[in-house]
């Protein structure tokens, strides 16, 4: 008898490797495809289905967060111009007690000094009314001098001017109310034309052009 040991096949698998490789009994390799195809199809499917679910999550959640926003400034908005509906009432007002100074000849109240203690009075009155909106807020647009603002003030008729930039506000006819950043009244004004173009707020002035040296020839 011959001593030589035959080579060990490294390809024989063992039992346990065999079963792990090999398909079930009765299932052939392309059903064995087909199921592990169906179970990746399945699995891209939720995977889809997770997807969009955690999108709609993010989106409910920035909706919302801006649902929230907007209700924080609804009331803050509420808070602010609760008096807004009080204060138009009372303009009316301010404009009575500007209309009874304005009324007094200021030659009647040096000679009757019974008259210069009551436009006094009138005066002081009005001095606080003017405080007590101020406390709350409200304040007096009196913009004569000043650009010609749409949101603020009411053009009632232009004046011919060639001394100030057209649009300039020259005269008031009645003053108008601001409550915080929102307009209560617009100022009734008198606008200037025929002047230069007024420029835009912001812009530096321009310098005029200075000669430059000529040079030596």
């Amino acid at each position: 008898m011959s001593d030589e040991k035959k080579p060990v096949d490294d390809t024989v698998q063992s039992p346990t490797e065999a079963a792990a490789t090999s398909p079930p009994d009765g299932v052939g390799v392309e059903q064995l495809k087909a199921m592990i195809s169906a179970l990746q199809s399945d699995l891209d499917k939720r995977i889809d289905d997770l997807a969009g679910k955690q999108d709609q999550y993010l989106r409910a959640v920035a909706e919302t967060e801006n649902v929230r926003r907007r209700l924080e400034r609804e009331k803050e908005d509420t808070a602010k111009y609760a008096i807004a509906k009080f204060a138009k009432d009372i303009l009316s007002v301010g404009d009575n007690f500007q209309r009874a100074i304005a009324a007094v000849p200021m030659d009647a109240v040096e000679s009757d000094p019974a008259l210069k203690a009551l436009l006094d009075g009138v005066v002081l009155a009005e001095r606080d009314y003017k405080s007590a909106l101020e406390r709350h807020g409200v304040r007096v647009i009196d913009p004569v001098g000043q650009p010609f603002n749409p949101h603020h003030h009411q053009a009632v008729m232009e004046q011919e001017d060639t001394g100030v930039p057209a649009g300039t506000v020259l005269q008031v006819y009645q003053v108008g109310y601001l409550l915080d950043d929102r307009c209560l009244r617009p100022a009734m004004v008198v606008v200037s034309r025929g002047g230069p173009k007024a420029g835009k707020p912001g812009d530096a002035p321009q310098e005029a052009p200075q000669d430059k040296p000529q040079s030596d020839a």
